[in-house]
């Protein structure tokens, strides 16, 4: 029956990615351990290393879902959309929908208790579909410029600038507005780096 077992691993995983989830709220991330992890799950020290090598590769695949669909909103938009504007950064709506969606977990995530490992998740997620959008805009282009890190490297700082002050909750934008910004910034960079 290979499709009870896949379906235990799955459930398996998903139980220590809510756990994790939920320790995160509580704790924070660096704090905590492996066998905080499991003992919230209710799953053996064997079962977890069955599954992942520690708690940053839990971590890591608790956002596969989320990497996996801003992907797909990507290609569709770059395969649908005729000017550069609607094609560009078409994950931004979706990801902010998202953190939106779960703010409780991405604030404790984003504030002091999250740490150094679940910053950088973050940072290369947005960062390769930045990248992604550029080298697709560069492939459309007739400038022949490079798509340069300093250039993904500013959008996407941007990106996670804005999504951090808007998580702190401060000016009490929606999803929409936010989004707006964003691209009323992001998209005259971009179009200016590659220019460049």
């Amino acid at each position: 029956m290979p499709g009870t077992q896949d379906r235990r691993v799955q459930r398996t995983q998903q139980l220590l990615r809510e756990a994790l989830f939920a320790l995160i709220r509580e704790k924070g991330f660096e704090v905590l351990t492996v066998q905080d992890i499991i003992d919230r799950a209710n799953v053996g020290r064997a079962t977890f290393y069955a599954h992942f090598d520690n708690k940053e590769d839990l971590l890591l695949s608790g956002f596969d879902a989320l990497r996996a669909s801003l992907r797909e909103r990507q290609r569709d938009a770059l395969s649908r959309e005729d000017n550069v504007d609607g094609r560009v950064f078409a994950f931004s709506h979706h990801m902010l929908a998202h953190v939106h969606e779960h703010r409780h977990l991405f604030r404790a995530m984003a504030g002091k208790r999250g740490g150094a490992a679940v910053e950088n998740v973050m940072r290369k997620l947005v960062v390769d579909l930045v990248r992604d959008d550029l080298t697709a805009m560069l492939a459309r282009s007739a400038t022949g410029a490079p798509v340069t890190d300093a250039a993904v490297e500013f959008i996407a700082g941007g990106f996670l600038g804005m999504l951090l002050w808007w998580l702190r909750g401060k000016a009490g934008l929606s999803v929409e507005e936010v989004n707006a910004l964003f691209r009323r910034f992001a998209i005259p960079a971009a179009k200016a780096a590659l220019r460049a």
